[in-house]
C-alpha cells in the first residue's frame, strides 16, 4: 500500500528533496486566487526539508512582503507544550485496547528493529497509537535521509513573515489532526502501521519520496498530478481513508476558512500540503465553487 502511505505523510508531516540547489526556483504548486478584488497567493507545500530549498521563488517571496496575513495549516513555531497536550488527548494508547504486546512475535521483533534504527525511544513511543508510531517511525527515516522538520516549507514561511511582521494565522490545530486518526477503527490503525513498517523496510518509502520530492522541488506540474491521481485511485482502506478524511474533508474547512480570509483582507499568502491543491475536491476547485477566480500558475 506504498501510495497511501506516501499521502499520508504529505498530509501531516510530508517529505523532502535530496537537492541542494540555492538559487530561487518554483518549487511545489503554485496558484492565485481572487475575490471582489482581494488576492491570495496559494502554495503546496513539503512539511520538512532541507535548506537548499530557500529561498523560494521571488513570486512568493515578494507577495509575502506584501501581505497582511500568512495562512498555514498549523503554526510551526507554537509551543511544545500545546503539542504534548495533543499527543496526550488524541495520541495515546486507550487502556483496555489492545497494546503492542498483543502483536505476532515476529511483527513485533519488526517493530521493535525498526524503533531500535530510527533512535526512537521505546518507553514513549510504545505508548502512543499505532498511527502515530507508524508516522514517527518514517520521519525518523527521514531523518536518517537528511530531511528535517525545522528546514519544512512552513517553517522558512513563518520566519520569514514574522521578520516583516505579517501575521501568521494557523487554520487547523495539530489537536484537530490528530483526532481525525481515532476515525480509523482499531484493526484499520494496526493496519496502516504494518503498512508503514513494510515500506520502510523493503525501501518503498525511501523511493516513493524521491519520485515525490523531484516532482515537488521541480514544480513538474505532470508528475505532481499524476501522484495525486494515483493517490484519489486507490481502493485499500488506508488508501480510502486518506482521501475521504485526510485530504477531502479537510480540504472543504480549509476552503472555508480561505474564502473568510480571502473576503476579510485585500493581500494573502495561503500554503498548505501540496495535494490538498490537486486533484478532485482540492482546496482551488472548493474556492471555485464558491465564487473564487483561480489561476495555477505552475
Amino acid at each position: 500500500m506504498r501510495r497511501p502511505v506516501l499521502a499520508f505523510l504529505l498530509v501531516l508531516f510530508t517529505l523532502a528533496v535530496h537537492a541542494a540547489e540555492r538559487s530561487p526556483a518554483e518549487r511545489g504548486a503554485l496558484f492565485s486566487a481572487t475575490l471582489n478584488g482581494h488576492t491570495m497567493l496559494l502554495f503546496g507545500t513539503l512539511h520538512v526539508g532541507q535548506s537548499g530549498f530557500y529561498p523560494l521563488e521571488p513570486r512568493i517571496a515578494q507577495a509575502l512582503a506584501a501581505a497582511s496575513t500568512l495562512a498555514l495549516e498549523m503554526d510551526p513555531a507554537q509551543p511544545r507544550a500545546a503539542l504534548q497536550r495533543a499527543v496526550r488527548s488524541h495520541g495515546m494508547l486507550v487502556p483496555g485496547e489492545d497494546d503492542y504486546g498483543a502483536m505476532p512475535s515476529a511483527q513485533k521483533r519488526r517493530l521493535d528493529a525498526l524503533i531500535l534504527q530510527g533512535g526512537l525511544d521505546a518507553g514513549t513511543v510504545l505508548d502512543y497509537k499505532p498511527v502515530l508510531l507508524a508516522t514517527l517511525l518514517a520521519l525518523a527515516e527521514y531523518t536518517r535521509q537528511g530531511y528535517r522538520g525545522d528546514w519544512s516549507s512552513e517553517a522558512w514561511l513563518a520566519r520569514t513573515a514574522r521578520a516583516a511582521d505579517v501575521r501568521v494565522l494557523e487554520l487547523e490545530s495539530l489537536s484537530a489532526q490528530l483526532s481525525l486518526l481515532d476515525r480509523l477503527s482499531v484493526p484499520e490503525r494496526w493496519r496502516f502501521l504494518d503498512e508503514m513498517m513494510g515500506a520502510i523496510e523493503s525501501g518503498a518509502l525511501r523511493s516513493d519520496a524521491r519520485a515525490m520530492v523531484q516532482a515537488w522541488s521541480t514544480a513538474d506540474r505532470t508528475a505532481l498530478d499524476a501522484i495525486a491521481a494515483r493517490c484519489e485511485a486507490d481502493r485499500s482502506v488506508s488508501g480510502q481513508f486518506v482521501n475521504a478524511v485526510l485530504l477531502k474533508e479537510r480540504n472543504r474547512k480549509l476552503a472555508d476558512k480561505l474564502v473568510r480570509l480571502l473576503e476579510a483582507e485585500q493581500k494573502t499568502v495561503a500554503a498548505v500540503g501540496v495535494l490538498h491543491l490537486l486533484g478532485t475536491g482540492s482546496v482551488p476547485a472548493l474556492l471555485q465553487e464558491r465564487g473564487v477566480t483561480i489561476e495555477r500558475l505552475y
